[in-house]
């Protein structure tokens, strides 16, 4: 696999006879630190280290520029890090490919001006229309000293992470299943979107596509069996709250159905060689997919078992085979709501929950209907994400981390024992034949954890364009008198978690009814960690703005040009950042 890589640029003082010679080993020696730094730390969605490559030479001009352009040119580079300790020259060094995602570390040491020249290549990159991120330490360092400072790391680390995830996106497909379902906004495919703000190729496929691979035996028929044994196995069902539920032999028709259905989305996504064995080599290919979304309601949910078992599995960060990557799939072809899931995947390596923003429960209409007051992180209210009935295993909390705390791990770190545990803390209840005529089975849990996670969303602005919202906070676990009384409200066949975000006291997060009131659509994904800062850094990077949030501002971190628009809104200075750059594919 060609994976995309970040390049590292040793930029130097290109004056020869008595300057240039005595930098080299040190300027080659930051690039390397920033190689192993990376290499170490960051990884790709598959659990791979992320690879960097290093310029053949040193950079003092144009023709060093262009040599260790070309040299990138193979190598899918679509990031590139400019490190110096010296003085150098800033328009003859720079980097002018306009898709890289470009940041430029400046030395900071007395000896050698460094930050003078990191001052002159930012000014570059903004003269010149090209974002980059400045990172130069707090602290003078002397100069011998070969560490990278704790402040300069982190900006490195995260600018890494964030770039190789724009990277991983480019020339990857958004595969939706079907159309548009029930109106809902985030499915309306927006191929423009995708393309310009992404990379990201759309692609449409009619839901019969479905049906004929299934009625025609267009799968791996060994991995069915195999894939059947498991789910009869370890994939339980729950209560049927129908009033005329449906025959034992029609459930095992609709577990046969729904577990060749899941087959049957992961290759038309992904391809599977295994279909070259039975002469379908088209199939075998799949669409290059990195994400998709299934329609279902209604016109497939009115005769056919919905969707909750393909994309809760597909999410989830394991199935028959063991743990593997989750395949990200949005419930409702929500496209907009499957890009937030596959941020949070990308940037943290574990599986991200689809789900319902559905309600706020005030403590006094918890006290109302329970007759009992929250406590604890869930004193001042608290809002109930639902899904309908299809959520990643994940987001049980029943994983354990060394502690035995409840976590979501990233998926190279799931174990046997995280597996039996995610699939007994869920059962799959027989689909509400209200909502789900043809039937089904709903994913049925609720989170068990206290967890730091990050509510996501993309939402489309007529004359705006995309924008980004998030909130971190922490889910919550409520006593038992509280929650069988709230949950049952909905559906009590459907994933529950409840989220309470972390507040500011100020604007859309002075108090938790704001932030439910100010959220952009139904939906929302919600990530493992507070990674806050991550998103924005990256949506910075595709010249998305973020229209809501609460990370700390000292905590955000955009390109050095971002600080021209303003720097007492930072809110303000990003909108109009993102609409005089336009699309990072424009």
């Amino acid at each position: 696999m060609n994976y995309p890589k970040i390049g590292i640029r040793p930029v130097i003082d290109g004056r020869w006879g008595g300057i240039r010679e005595g930098l080299e080993g040190q300027t080659m020696g930051m690039a390397n630190a920033a190689k192993a730094l990376i290499e170490e730390n960051i990884t790709y969605a598959d659990g791979t280290p992320v690879q960097c490559v290093v310029s053949p030479c040193t950079i003092g001009g144009g023709a060093e520029a262009a040599r260790c352009a070309e040299y990138f040119s193979g190598q899918n580079v679509c990031a590139t890090l400019s490190v110096t300790p010296c003085w150098c020259y800033g328009s003859e060094t720079m980097d002018l490919d306009p898709l890289t995602i470009k940041a430029v570390w400046g030395f900071n040491g007395t000896e050698r001006p460094g930050a003078v020249y990191l001052a002159a290549a930012m000014a570059a990159h903004a003269q010149r229309g090209l974002p980059a991120f400045s990172i130069y330490g707090r602290d003078v360092q002397d100069m011998d000293d070969r560490s990278i400072p704790g402040d300069v790391a982190e900006k490195i680390l995260r600018f890494a992470r964030c770039a190789v995830t724009v990277g991983q996106m480019r020339n990857k497909a958004y595969v939706g299943l079907g159309a548009v379902a029930m109106g809902i906004a985030g499915s309306y495919c927006d191929a423009e979107f995708f393309q310009k703000y992404l990379g990201i190729r759309a692609e449409w496929v009619d839901m019969t596509e479905i049906l004929r691979r299934i009625h025609l035996g267009i799968y791996d028929h060994k991995e069915y069996e195999k894939a059947l044994a498991w789910t009869k196995a370890n994939c339980k069902e729950g209560v049927d709250n129908n009033a005329h539920p449906s025959t034992r032999e029609q459930k095992e028709k609709e577990w046969e159905f729904v577990v060749k259905m899941t087959l049957v989305c992961r290759d038309i996504m992904l391809g599977n060689e295994k279909l070259n064995e039975i002469g379908k080599h088209e199939e075998a290919l799949g669409r290059n997919a990195i994400l998709g979304g299934f329609q279902g309601q209604r016109m497939w949910t009115d005769w056919l078992p919905n969707g909750d078992f393909t994309e809760a599995i597909l999410n989830s960060s394991f199935d028959w085979n063991g743990k593997r990557q989750p395949i990200t799939l949005a419930t409702e072809n929500d496209g907009l709501n499957g890009t937030a899931m596959l941020f949070g995947k990308l940037l943290t390596g574990t599986a991200c929950v689809f789900a319902d923003v559905r309600t706020y429960w005030s403590p006094e209409a918890v006290k109302r209907v329970t007759d009992k007051n929250p406590t604890g992180m869930a004193a001042n209210g608290f809002m109930h994400l639902i899904n309908s009935g299809a959520a990643a295993l994940d987001g049980t909390g029943a994983c354990k981390n060394e502690q035995g705390k409840g976590v979501m791990k990233k998926w190279w770190d799931i174990t046997d024992e995280d597996i039996r545990a995610m699939t007994e803390a869920t059962d799959w209840c027989p689909a509400n034949l209200g909502y789900f005529r043809g039937g089904g089975f709903s994913s049925h849990f609720k989170t068990q954890a206290e967890m730091p996670i990050t509510l996501i969303r993309v939402n489309i602005i007529d004359g705006l364009g995309p924008v980004l919202q998030l909130a971190e906070g922490y889910t919550v676990v409520l006593p038992d008198e509280i929650h069988n009384k709230l949950d049952i409200r909905t559906d009590p066949t459907w994933p529950t978690t409840w989220f309470v975000p972390r507040l500011t006291g100020k604007g859309a997060f002075r108090d938790v009814y704001s932030v439910m009131a100010n959220w952009g659509a139904n939906h929302g994904a919600f990530a493992y960690g507070h990674i806050g800062k991550d998103l924005i850094t990256l949506a910075s990077m595709l010249r998305i703005p973020v229209s809501l949030h609460n990370v700390p501002d000292e905590d955000i971190y955009r390109p050095h040009s971002w600080s021209a628009f303003g720097t007492k809104d930072l809110e303000d200075a990003d909108y109009r950042a993102c609409a005089t750059y336009g699309p990072l594919y424009k």
